[in-house]
């Protein structure tokens, strides 16, 4: 088994988020407060896989060792300095979560849910607590109890390939029909920190980050054919999980235009 084995495999579930009808309910300001609102889940969940994956791949404890794979120890730290301090569209540093929420309080959506739950994360100091007993959409919480869950588990190749395949590899052309859309609605609103994140993300991971983590999965599995068949199982769970979160925040938006009219 190989990478494109992988990619072929996990077609279909590509399929159904590619064609997914979220992307042409999102038509009017309010819709787009909605989806960020209960998106942001998804970029915050997944500086934790990156950070799981560089805690995995690098030494991040004193006193240093040098781990086994420098190319893996390579590639992790490329990615996350650009994913943990990227420029912003006006010069400074951010985190691409970080830029997240500012792009969202331009477009005034509201940002209270997601910092509050945090603030539960933070004072409860269980993940899965504080998921479990959260207000949020079941298929959200099921979205990010998977991700801690493999992060849990702890093994490195399953952790890139959540990582990889259910998000470094979709994000470009997910997100390319998403801004389509969002230019296309949204002619009269400023949404240009909001464009810039997602145009950034196409870049990063059409250009680097994604042949960079392609690359990582197979210096992790090798010739074990075991640990491929692990990549394909979670690869595939992942997205389920993503399709699920999509079909969460679909109905989000459609309960709130019932509510609004």
């Amino acid at each position: 088994m190989n990478i494109a084995t992988i990619n072929n495999s996990i077609q279909p579930q590509k399929q159904i988020l590619l064609k997914h009808s979220l992307y042409e309910k999102v038509k009017t300001i309010e819709d787009l407060q909605c989806f960020l609102e209960n998106h942001v889940y998804a970029v915050w969940d997944f500086m934790s896989l990156l950070k799981a994956l560089q805690a995995k791949l690098t030494c991040t404890t004193t006193p240093w060792f040098a781990t086994p794979n420098p190319e893996t120890r390579y590639l992790i730290n490329e990615i996350v300095v650009a994913e943990e301090s990227d420029l912003t569209l006006d010069g400074r540093r951010s985190s691409h979560f970080e830029m997240y929420i500012e792009a969202m309080e331009s477009c005034d959506a509201d940002t209270s849910g997601i910092k509050n739950f945090l603030k539960e994360v933070a004072s409860l100091q269980n993940i899965f607590v504080a998921i479990k007993t959260s207000n949020l959409h079941p298929d959200i919480k099921a979205f990010l109890d998977f991700t801690f869950r493999v992060i849990e588990e702890g093994k490195s190749h399953e952790i890139a390939a959540a990582f990889t395949f259910g998000r470094e590899d979709l994000i470009p052309a997910m997100f390319t029909e998403i801004l389509k859309n969002f230019q296309a609605n949204f002619p009269a609103t400023d949404l240009s920190k909001l464009i810039y994140y997602f145009e950034r993300h196409i870049e990063l991971d059409a250009d680097e980050h994604g042949p960079m983590a392609m690359k990582m999965i197979t210096e992790l599995c090798g010739t074990d054919a075991q640990k491929w068949s692990d990549v394909e199982e979670v690869s595939k769970l992942a997205l389920e999980k993503r399709i699920g979160l999509w079909n969460a925040i679909e109905e989000l938006l459609m309960a709130a235009k019932i509510v609004t009219t």
